[in-house]
């Protein structure tokens, strides 16, 4: 019976159990209560904040259990949250029952109208996710379209499909959120790149390409991949896509047949016009993506390859991308003080997007460190050593990051901030500062999770433009105060 649940189910004799109290957890036991289906939400949190939320689910005859420690109640099916592991216990109890798991993904896509229900175009991958997403969303705007980003960003796609008054949806896809999905069939899928990250979630990079792969099944018009990353090639290669699906690729290079490209600063479609094998169409310049640096000049072809499946024209994608407005922390220009640029980067939370940050920079002070989540430095700290001008190191795991530089860079001076609270931020850009010369760029690309020290990679942003904009008020070379 489960496995035939749909939007216009009789779901009033469906015990449900929704793990988790988050903005997806909270949308599913919601939209589960509405269409009457009798809903228990676990969670082993318990705050302020927490049972605030609480209480407006138990209006509505959800049974929360904040601070929850137990076995898993009993039910007919588990909604789990994106930030339960695949390994938690309670997962591991349900599928000993022979209760089915279901992330977001899966109970909203089984909750779509069931009469012309909005397609997905769906983004994944290790780094851009969200900027391409949100680009995505713009070209399709631009093409007078009724649209909307969720998932693992912004609106609850759950929320979405339950007030489905959109043309198509531009999906956000976070690697926890794919364990859990078993018919969702988007009408084109993208995964941007693959590298070593939340590997404390699922044990293994194997488990994590596994996880991402997903993304593919059942894909109907266009699978896209990083011809850069055989590992996004090797998923589509493998993927089970319905019967007429086509492998588009997109590169920072000449583009080949089926390919999205660069061709002397244009951005270039080879895929999607009716002669591709000779001839292909501009789409926009480089000039057109803001920043132009090259891996979001790789966002911007991914994201217009989605577009493109969906029939968007060449003069909308120039224009979304036009009016696309970078969200926060995304290698966003702070200032610049005495000749020496400073640069947010703080959603750069694993080694890979650090990585694709200082590559947009000849000279770079480097502020970085967090907490690691499994990921070694070493690789990274070779590739990059010799733009390397400074680093300047804080958070718990700091000492992972110093090791590889002592191995690979041993002459880049280092400083290293052994507070653990916040404001250390200011004397990490102090220290920065002291290290730079003008022409350099002070970057904030931390290559690690924010949650050691702060709220999360924004509050981290925030801190470090706020003591950027300390040390530009400060007096110096022989100012008087």
């Amino acid at each position: 019976m489960i496995e035939s649940l749909h939007r216009t189910s009789d779901w009033s004799a469906v015990n449900a159990v929704v793990a988790g109290i988050g903005v997806a957890g909270f949308a599913c036991a919601d939209a589960l209560a509405q269409l009457g289906a009798r809903v228990v939400l676990i969670d082993s949190g318990d705050s302020p904040a927490l049972r605030e939320r609480a209480e407006i689910l138990d209006v509505i005859g959800v049974d929360v259990r904040l601070g929850f420690t137990g076995g898993l109640p009993e039910c007919d099916v588990l909604i789990v949250s994106p930030g339960l592991p695949p390994t938690s216990p309670i997962i591991g109890q349900a599928r000993d029952q022979g209760v089915p798991v279901w992330g977001e993904l899966e109970l909203a896509w089984r909750l779509r109208p069931a009469v012309s229900p909005a397609p997905w175009l769906v983004v994944t991958g290790t780094n851009g996710k969200t900027t391409t997403t949100l680009m995505l969303e713009s070209m399709l705007r631009a093409a007078g379209l009724r649209t909307c980003s969720a998932g693992n960003i912004g609106m609850s796609l759950v929320g979405v499909v339950m007030h489905d008054e959109v043309d198509v949806i531009a999906v956000e896809v976070g690697a926890p959120q794919l364990p859990f999905v078993t018919s969702m069939s988007p009408l084109a899928s993208v995964c941007l790149n693959i590298a070593d990250d939340h590997l404390d979630h699922f044990g293994t990079l194997g488990a994590y390409v596994a996880a991402k792969a997903r993304i593919y099944e059942q894909t109907q018009v266009a699978a896209i991949y990083n011809v850069e990353d055989e590992r996004t090639r090797a998923m589509v290669e493998g993927a089970d896509v319905i019967e007429g699906c086509r492998a588009i690729g997109f590169t920072l290079g000449a583009p080949g047949l089926s390919m999205l490209g660069i061709v002397e600063n244009l951005l270039i479609d080879r895929a999607f016009v009716p002669d591709r094998a000779s001839s292909a169409q501009e789409l926009a310049s480089i000039e057109d993506v803001r920043p132009p640096a090259p891996h979001n000049v790789a966002n911007a072809l991914a994201a217009a390859a989605l577009a493109r499946a969906y029939g968007v024209s060449a003069v909308a994608i120039r224009e979304g991308l036009r009016a696309f407005v970078p969200a926060s922390h995304r290698i966003a220009h702070v200032a610049t003080i005495d000749g020496v640029s400073f640069v947010d980067d703080s959603k750069a939370t694993n080694a890979h997007a650090a990585l694709t940050s200082m590559k947009a920079f000849p000279n770079v002070i480097w502020i970085a460190g967090g907490m690691a989540k499994g990921q070694n430095f070493d690789e990274l700290v070779q590739t990059v050593g010799d733009r390397l001008r400074g680093v300047v190191l804080l958070g718990v795991d700091r000492e992972l990051i110093a090791q590889a530089l002592r191995r690979h860079a041993p002459s880049v001076p280092t400083t290293v901030i052994s507070s653990g609270d916040p404001s250390a931020m200011v004397d990490a850009v102090a220290a920065a500062m002291a290290l730079a010369l003008p022409g350099d760029t002070v970057l904030l690309a931390p290559g690690c999770a924010s949650w050691d020290m702060f709220r999360d990679y924004g509050h981290r942003g925030d801190e470090f433009a706020a003591a950027v904009d300390m040390l530009a008020a400060a007096p110096r070379g022989g100012e008087t105060s």
